[in-house]
């Protein structure tokens, strides 16, 4: 009777320590959150302080933006810790930092642009962009001629380098991974890329003078130039983009007994095409604004020239380097045209980054249904 009483007493159940509500009570399942107008508020506040000394003590705007920084990085965080705590406050700090970061970046940026455009737009007419500089001395002329030289020298210049660097990336990725040769030709291209544009300037120069002899001044000569600084952008973008075509594509093909070079000439680079075409127009973007290994070779001319083998042929870069150097008298119209000439090649530079980026993105594998 008394073990029967034991084993009753161990089968009843122990009592709750407590309920929902006493555990709800307790432990809160959510911490207070600052309201979501919390980063403007801070920010507000931070103008309103870097103002103060610009009023008052009368400081500068860079030692007022300082300060309002300086408060903003410091209020957003010590709120934030003293009502959603520390995690939440290290949370915010990175983020205010690295929005602080992006400011600092686009800063110059920003400034470069104001400048260029306040100075270059008054430049722009149609007589602008359909007169050289033949003959016109002080006011008038334009940069037909230079516009002319930059699009002929350009466009030699990527003839000469697309099918050296594509054909360079095939080898290395295809035919040459781990061989020897390879790694020959991927060191020389990383030397290549730390190259200066002027030694690429002097290299052509002195190319030229082997077989023209010296004072040699072609457009073609810049073509070469830029051809050297093209190569190793188009070599790695290539590169790239051909180790990201998937292996089985290839496998499928080759079992199919297709010959490796139609392979990668119906399979690999129609896969790859969209990466490639986009950084080779990234390359001719990057090349587009080099003034000293043109100015070495290609030379300088008040006349239009469309004959890259012959004679000086005039681009932007040196048509911008010598109208803000040496305007003329007086000197006011050449350096509108210079700063003229300037957005118009930063405006040819955007837009061929955005013709990479609508390429790149026709190109792109579709993966919707």
């Amino acid at each position: 009777m008394a073990r029967s009483t034991q084993v009753r007493e161990r089968r009843d159940p122990a009592p709750p320590a407590a309920g929902p509500e006493a555990a709800s009570s307790s432990v809160p399942l959510a911490r207070p959150q600052l309201p979501t107008q919390a980063p403007l508020l801070t920010g507000v506040l931070a103008v309103a302080v870097g103002a103060l000394p610009m009023v008052v003590l009368g400081w500068g705007l860079v030692a007022g933006v300082l300060v309002a920084v300086i408060v903003q990085l410091v209020a957003l965080p010590v709120w934030s810790g003293a009502v959603e705590g520390p995690r939440r406050a290290k949370d915010r700090l990175a983020t205010s930092l690295m929005w602080t970061a992006f400011g600092v970046a686009m800063v110059p940026l920003v400034s470069l642009l104001w400048q260029v455009i306040g100075n270059g737009v008054p430049a722009l007419s149609t007589e602008f962009f359909t007169y050289s500089m033949r003959n016109v001395v002080g006011e008038g002329g334009g940069i037909y001629h230079a516009l002319v030289g930059t699009l002929i020298v350009t466009g030699w210049a990527a003839a000469i380098s697309v099918p050296v660097g594509v054909m360079a990336a095939i080898y290395l990725v295809e035919y040459g991974r781990g061989t020897r040769m390879a790694r020959v030709i991927t060191f020389l291209v990383d030397v290549m890329t730390g190259i200066p544009s002027i030694v690429a300037g002097l290299f052509a120069y002195a190319l030229f003078v082997l077989f023209f002899g010296p004072g040699v001044r072609m457009g073609f000569g810049g073509s070469v130039a830029l051809a050297v600084l093209m190569i190793p952008i188009v070599v790695r973008s290539t590169e790239e983009m051909l180790k990201l075509v998937p292996d089985e594509l290839r496998e499928a093909s080759y079992a199919l007994g297709v010959a490796k070079w139609r392979t990668v000439t119906k399979v690999v680079l129609p896969t790859a095409m969209g990466g490639i075409v986009t950084g080779v127009m990234l390359a001719v973007a990057r090349v587009a604004g080099e003034t000293a290994p043109l100015l070495i070779i290609a030379g300088d001319t008040d006349s239009v020239n469309f004959n890259a083998f012959s004679e000086r042929m005039a681009t932007l870069p040196v048509y911008i380097y010598y109208s803000y150097m040496q305007p003329g008298i007086p000197p006011e119209f050449g350096r509108e045209r210079a700063w003229g000439a300037a957005l118009v090649l930063i405006a040819l530079v955007m837009g061929l980054n955005l013709i990479a980026r609508a390429v790149g993105k026709y190109f792109a594998p579709k993966t919707g249904r």
